[in-house]
């Protein structure tokens, strides 16, 4: 199977799984699940999920065990988009070529509708937990995985530093701290749990962790790069809103042409670190090769 092949069979394994798991009722409160829809369904490159899948697969062929966590990641990215777009936050009007939840529902149904994706991910795993065949003390390690990466220590830390402690980032490795809290560390927890769940040694865990942040760094790179140089209908939101905020980037703080050096370097340890796994990794090579050239 090729690459393309392996990533849209993801990809359509990923949006089923959605579907089958999204609670959607026709009650007095229904105004709130279409808000979610809305958001959780405007497309999207869906890379959290495929991410744990394509790790999982290395280790398991039973990716059916690790879906309600796929499906809780992208529900936890999905929210953290929906609120980051708000006037109070980033002020974005568009996401995916199309009006940002708030512009669309009003800011009230937006930040609930974020509340609502969070709550959801955890009532998915939680109740599939319950169905799925694996020893319950790890299905227990990889919800709390999840939990610590997209919270205060991980992605809201990584945002609360963005938006309050940017006079604090003087140098590359200040932006380094930012990036990989906000945008790296539920990049490293899909790995992560992909490989747990598949039943991955300690050995392999930490190859895994070292992939995923070194690719979780280079993808935040390439979303500097494309703010810059990027094109915007292909992106689905206007380019330069980067420096137009006085946000700190890896271009803005080390250059274009050094952002790219940077990032080609962080993709190549990115797929040294798979070399223990073998022919068994070409997936997840081939997708660090397309994530750094994509241009959305």
């Amino acid at each position: 199977m090729n690459f393309e092949l392996w990533l849209n069979n993801k990809v359509e394994i990923v949006e089923k799984a959605l579907k089958d798991n999204f609670t959607k009722n026709d009650n007095k409160q229904k105004i709130i699940y279409e808000s979610m829809e809305y958001s959780l369904f405007a497309g999207g490159k869906r890379l959290r999920p495929v991410i744990m899948l394509g790790v999982n697969e290395i280790f398991s062929k039973n990716y059916k065990n690790v879906l309600p966590f796929a499906c809780a990641m992208e529900m936890i990215h999905t929210y953290s988009l929906v609120h980051d777009d708000l006037p109070a936050m980033d002020d974005d009007d568009y996401r995916r070529g199309r009006l940002s939840n708030h512009k669309k529902f009003g800011e009230a149904t937006a930040i609930l509708a974020g509340d609502g994706l969070l709550n959801m991910a955890f009532e998915i795993m939680l109740r599939e937990s319950l169905k799925i065949d694996i020893d319950k003390e790890l299905l227990i390690k990889a919800m709390s995985i999840i939990a610590d990466s997209s919270g205060t220590e991980g992605m809201i830390g990584g945002q609360v530093v963005d938006m309050f402690c940017e006079e604090s980032i003087n140098d590359i490795s200040d932006l380094e701290y930012l990036q990989k809290h906000k945008t790296g560390a539920i990049i490293r927890s899909s790995a992560v749990v992909g490989g747990l769940l598949g039943g991955a040694t300690d050995i392999e865990l930490k190859a895994i962790e070292k992939f995923a942040d070194n690719l979780g760094s280079a993808f935040q790179i390439q979303d500097d790069i494309l703010d810059v140089e990027g094109n915007a209908e292909k992106l689905g939101k206007p380019i330069g809103s980067d420096e137009g905020n006085n946000k700190k980037t890896y271009v803005s703080m080390i250059g274009l042409e050094e952002a790219k050096k940077l990032q080609e370097k962080l993709t190549n340890e990115a797929i040294e670190s798979l070399s223990i796994f073998g022919d068994k990794s070409i997936m997840l090579i081939e997708m660090c090769k397309y994530l750094v050239k994509r241009e959305n």
